[in-house]
């Protein structure tokens, strides 16, 4: 989530813990400086300036909280995507993504595999909601920011 304040552009995002980042660091940890930047489609209309109170809120109750190795769909621990995904949910009614189970995913790759077993052994939460980046990029709600 980006969002200016004191006049620097942050990230608010689910690293470890739920916290807000500059967005030049933030845009120093990815490859070659590249990054994309999306808004709702109708953002005009939707994030009137009391629903912009609500994304904050929504954003605020999750500061702090630890990040979420396996994906699990509680408030305990976030994710990156899974952070965003709720934030907009709650202030704005709005799906930003389709979720998925997580068998629905590809993981059937080695590396795939071995993550896995790191992660869960051999109780593999397989009916687990899950909201992946890709499906938010790809969200028909969400339009590009020139």
């Amino acid at each position: 989530m980006l969002f200016k304040k004191n006049g620097e552009w942050r990230v608010f995002e689910a690293v470890q813990p739920v916290s807000e980042t500059s967005l030049a660091a933030w845009v120093a940890r990815g490859k070659n400086g590249q990054f994309v930047v999306k808004r709702l489609r109708d953002a005009e209309t939707v994030l009137t300036p009391a629903a912009l109170q609500r994304l904050q809120a929504a954003g605020e109750q999750y500061r702090g909280r630890n990040y979420d190795l396996y994906f699990g769909w509680s408030d305990e621990r976030m994710y990156c995507s899974e952070l965003l995904w709720k934030m907009y949910h709650q202030a704005t009614g709005r799906e930003i993504g389709k979720l998925q189970a997580l068998r629905e995913f590809d993981l059937g790759h080695p590396a795939v595999q071995a993550k896995l077993q790191e992660r869960y052994g051999k109780r593999i939460p397989l009916d687990e909601k899950v909201i992946s980046p890709v499906r938010m990029l790809e969200s028909p709600e969400l339009v590009t920011v020139r």
